[in-house]
């Protein structure tokens, strides 16, 4: 036990400037955040979702860090083997578009750097903004053993890449193929479906006519009409269709059409792609840009015409108009369009439009060759997995839905990008036969053979994360033999889809396990009025300058009590506020507790029968707290955890055991001085350990402010429960005493009788116990409620002049003749019958209700017949005292 109470100081008021600093390095100079080593223990493990080191992080990555720390703290301090493994993602297109975009500036592009130069400058970038983000998870207090931190690009990972492209190669589900791809033309590169964002933008259907290549006529007229939104593309049509059954165009079916400004002819084909309900039912073919449009091509072995180069400017296909740029030719074929006498009506809508998540310009179905994973086996297995007895549990479980209706509806994964950074194809192209190579290792001859340039979506590396972090493919790997499968993963709803469902699917594949037990899902921070935090609007908040002005418990604080899992929560610098009170009042109280402490104190209890009713209840209050918070965290319920607490230190300790133990700590009985302080200190010690996970810093630093055992919070044990803790009956009349000096106060509080002013106080109880209550603890009444007079009896006679409250068991009268109005008596003690008679018709309804009665906990039903009860008793004598004040005007 290590005594320091009188020998630190504690500044008056919580300053995490003073506290914050220099804390999370002795954490690592002491290596208290690396596996205990205890073979004996239970494993405990999370891999952080590794960051994009395309810049600093944003709210949403504290949030969901702290949320892991918190478990990971926790399960640390109740003796598990944790292991929280720390790195960061490559990013792909994100960051060499961050990159280009730095280049750009300086007049610069990658291709005048060329290949080799270019990745080393992107290796710059990635050690300059991961060291802005080791930076920003000290700031936070994270908990992670950095020796074991890895990166997605690194030797190791990139081995377990390799290996599993090679597998699924060699099983037939990694293939290369011409298809309809999402394009983005800016950082000319593939995108995935789910890489793509739809924004409503202004455009319009420009209804056009294609004539007859004969004398046919239809409808009286010599063309048929068809509406496009992207003209643009129109040089590569290569068809109209229509639906078979649709009977307008039966004998359309085989003719030939013109297509307008090119001349070129084109068929009318039948095909049950086209909607006859929508439009005139006649669409354009347009294989090589539009993805339904391919297809159609395909049943009709129609020809596929590219007429946009990789950067959207039109190329020779498209004629006159080659070298504009997409929206430039819009314009162009537009005009000429009315000028030829083409151009039958513009009409204006605003339309679904897919952009790139990454650059944000406008996606473009482009026909390109690349590599696809099949993913309809993979889905499969990772949906029958759910129904075994080693599935990913969702929290909340409603996300599981989200993720089985996605792996029901997958497509083939496009994984190849047209980029430089990333993990490059391990495929290999013979110059001379063009044969194909897929291997782990280059080709021995590799003079003969030349690599596909493309890289892999940046999603295929980090897929593997849980497991490729651990040492697989290495399966006798230390770190995957004990902490694989993973414990948890926290993460938000907004990449179940990019990254979790992928996780599942890969970890299912490759070692026939779930990659983690449990995936925690948090919403998104949102700013005040809601919205969603970006650019754009200029609302978005940096953590470190949170930190800054509240530090960072304050900021775990409030992360943590944001919202119930799976809910967005909003920033607010008003609930910033209170989190810094809330500490501000932990550190006060602390503070207290260590300046009333004597040499000679330890966090340990005096023999329980020195307890006194005060010290009964809050080691109880302390014994239930622990259940409840042990409770919630184990299923997640951060915020219901948060909120026991708050009650428990602010309400229970604060304002009612510091204020009671006065008494002794300022009395001249030193026995009970002695059995105060070591009870002040044991409940401090504990409210300390419970509070470490949420808000280290501050719990730290107070706990070696006073006795304690050990050299840090990180490493202490965690509270635990104890049976011979548990007092509901002391809970029960401490909860009597705590009503009646609130009613006490309430009533001086209603006439302006000031707490400094003694008062007469008259109980009237016929209730044996309540009487017992009050007169055993008589010294709390008069400390509390100041009375001149204290009567407890069975029959007081009140007088007319009386403020009155009714309690359980117990009616309180105290005569303030020149301050009571019997009118404004009156009229309070109606609104309390109304609020008394609410309570009892809530009551009754519950305890009517059958289903509530048969499956709710027994204790749960008593609870509930109890309060009936007692609300039924007060309302009777509520009632009782207006009927004698009516009497008396």
């Amino acid at each position: 036990m290590i005594l320091m109470a009188k020998e630190i100081s504690m500044s008056t008021k919580y300053d995490p400037k003073q506290v914050e600093p220099g804390r999370y390095q002795a954490w690592l100079d002491q290596n208290l955040f690396k596996p205990s080593g205890d073979k004996k223990a239970k494993p405990y493990s999370i891999v952080i979702p590794p960051p994009n080191v395309t810049g600093k992080l944003h709210l949403g990555h504290a949030w969901d860090t702290t949320l892991q720390d918190m478990i990971i703290r926790q399960k640390r301090m109740q003796g598990f083997d944790t292991l929280w493994l720390p790195g960061m993602d490559h990013a792909g297109i994100a960051t060499q578009a961050k990159v280009e975009a730095r280049l750009a500036e300086q007049g610069v592009s990658r291709y005048d750097l060329g290949r080799e130069k270019f990745i080393d400058t992107v290796w710059k970038w990635k050690d300059e903004y991961a060291d802005i983000i080791h930076k920003q998870w000290a700031k936070l207090g994270l908990s992670l053993d950095y020796d074991r931190e890895r990166f997605t690009l690194d030797d190791g990972l990139s081995k377990a890449v390799r290996k599993v492209f090679v597998k699924l190669y060699q099983k037939g589900l990694i293939y290369r193929g011409e298809y309809i791809i999402n394009w983005d033309p800016k950082a000319r590169t593939a995108l995935s479906d789910i890489e793509v964002i739809h924004k409503d933008v202004k455009g319009a259907f420009y209804h056009v006519k294609y004539p007859f290549a004969d004398d046919t006529t239809f409808a009286g007229k010599k063309y048929i009409e068809i509406a496009t939104t992207r003209p643009e593309t129109m040089m590569g049509d290569v068809a109209v269709a229509v639906h078979p059954s649709d009977k307008r165009y039966k004998d359309l079916v085989g003719k030939t059409l013109v297509l307008p400004l090119q001349g070129r002819h084109i068929p009318i084909i039948a095909d049950e792609y086209v909607d006859p309900e929508f439009g005139t039912g006649m669409v354009k073919i347009t294989p090589a840009h539009d993805p339904n449009d391919f297809g159609v091509g395909n049943r009709h072995d129609l020809k596929r015409i590219n007429t946009m180069n990789e950067d959207a400017t039109m190329n020779a296909n498209a004629g006159k108009y080659e070298g504009l740029d997409r929206f430039e030719a819009r314009k162009e074929i537009v005009k000429d369009l009315e000028d030829q006498g083409y151009m039958l009506r513009v009409e204006p809508i605003v339309h679904s439009v897919g952009h790139s998540e990454r650059t944000g310009v406008q996606v473009e179905a482009r026909l390109s060759t690349q590599w696809f994973v099949k993913m309809e086996p993979l889905a499969e297995a990772a949906l029958a997995n759910q129904k075994t007895d080693d599935p990913v549990k969702f929290v909340p479980e409603r996300f599981e839905n989200t993720f089985e209706q996605w792996m029901n509806n997958i497509h083939d994964w496009v994984i190849s990008r047209q980029l430089w950074w990333g993990h490059q194809i391990p495929a290999w192209y013979h110059k001379k036969t063009g044969e194909v190579y897929v291997g782990e290792e280059a080709p021995k001859d590799i003079e003969n053979w030349e690599q596909d340039p493309d890289v892999l979506d940046t999603w295929f590396s980090s897929a593997l994360w849980p497991f490729s972090t651990m040492g697989w493919p290495d399966e006798n790997a230390a770190d995957f033999k004990r902490y694989f499968p993973t414990d948890t993963l926290v993460t938000g709803y907004d990449i179940i889809f990019f990254w979790v469902s992928r996780m599942i699917f890969q970890s299912v594949e490759f070692t026939e396990r779930r990659p983690f037990e449990h995936v925690l899902i948090h919403g998104l921070i949102r700013d005040e009025q809601g919205r969603k935090m970006s650019k754009s609007l200029g609302n978005g908040i940096d953590p470190m300058d949170v930190i800054d002005k509240y530090g960072a418990d304050a900021l775990r604080w409030f992360l943590s009590n944001g919202s119930a899992p799976g809910q967005d929560v909003r920033f607010s610098y008003t609930r910033m506020d209170a989190a810094w009170n809330f500490i501000n009042k932990i550190w006060n109280a602390s503070r207290f507790v260590i300046m009333n402490l004597d040499e000679g104190t330890h966090a340990e209890l005096p023999e329980k029968a020195a307890w006194k009713l005060s010290d009964k209840w809050i080691i109880s209050r302390l014994n239930h707290t622990i259940a409840e918070v042990t409770r919630l965290f184990d299923s997640f319920e951060f915020g219901e955890a948060g909120r026991a607490l708050y009650n428990f230190i602010w309400n229970d300790f604060c304002d009612w055991y510091i204020e009671m133990s006065k008494e002794d700590l300022n009395g001249t009985d030193q026995t009970a001085k002695k059995n105060t302080q070591n009870i002040l200190c044991f409940v401090l010690d504990q409210t300390l350990r419970l509070l470490h996970p949420i808000m280290p810093f501050v719990t730290e630093k107070i706990w070696l402010s006073m006795p304690h055992d050990g050299s840090s919070l990180v490493t202490a044990s965690y509270p635990t429960t104890d049976n011979d803790h548990a007092d509901q009956k002391a809970e029960d009349e401490m909860d009597n005493l705590i009503e009646l000096i609130k009613s006490v106060r309430n009533s001086r509080a209603e006439v302006n009788a000031p707490l400094s002013s003694a008062v007469d106080i008259l109980i009237k109880t016929k209730d044996q116990r309540t009487k017992n209550i009050f007169e055993t603890n008589k010294e709390y009444i008069e400390r509390f409620c100041h009375p001149k007079k204290l009567e407890i009896a069975a029959t007081v006679e009140a007088p007319a002049l009386a403020v009155t409250s009714v309690i359980t068991g117990a009616e309180v009268y105290l005569p303030l003749a020149d301050l009571v109005d019997l009118n404004e008596e009156i009229n309070r003690l109606q609104k309390d019958v109304k609020k008394l008679a609410a309570e009892v018709k809530r009551g009754e309804n519950k305890l009517g209700n059958e289903r509530f009665v048969t499956n709710a906990p027994t204790e749960i039903v008593e609870q509930e017949r109890e309060k009936l009860s007692g609300y039924k008793e007060k309302l009777t004598a509520t009632k009782e005292r207006i009927k004698k004040l009516e009497e008396e005007l």
